[in-house]
């Protein structure tokens, strides 16, 4: 790998550990949640967990293509996840919550990750982050307008 590329490969292997928190406390919102938001918050979950899957294999994915190892264990991502784990919410205003926190610690990730990869000339990250970002403001903004 080159030498350039291992800041890049730590902060992506962080991201994927906190997104596969992420994508986890979204399983167990959408299985939990209860109360007259169940109908439109399962769906929605689901809807997430199903994003945040697809972005967990996108993230492995440009590790490899950088020529780091994506984490891959459940141990693993326990012991690098700064993203807290959310355990029995069913109350779904507390649920939607805890997902704005995780979107405004992501783009707080990937602002991080973008001065590292922009410092190394890494175009492919930058441009996958910068997409992401736009994306992830978007689902800030939707989740705070449902909290209002």
């Amino acid at each position: 790998m080159k030498t350039q590329n291992v800041n890049t490969v730590e902060k992506l292997n962080q991201l994927l550990a906190d997104y596969q928190i992420h994508y986890q406390n979204l399983r167990g919102l959408h299985w939990n949640v209860k109360g007259q938001l169940f109908f439109a918050l399962h769906e929605k979950f689901e809807e997430y967990y199903n994003q945040a899957a697809e972005v967990v294999d996108e993230i492995a994915e440009r590790i490899l293509m950088l020529g780091g190892q994506p984490l891959h264990t459940f141990g693993d991502y326990l012991k690098t996840a700064k993203l807290p784990q959310v355990a029995n919410v069913s109350d779904g205003k507390e649920g939607v919550k805890n997902v704005l926190e995780s979107q405004r610690y992501f783009l707080n990730s990937f602002a991080e990750i973008l001065k590292v990869a922009g410092e190394n000339e890494d175009e492919g990250t930058v441009g996958m982050i910068s997409e992401w970002i736009g994306h992830t403001e978007k689902q800030v903004w939707m989740l705070e307008s449902f909290l209002a």
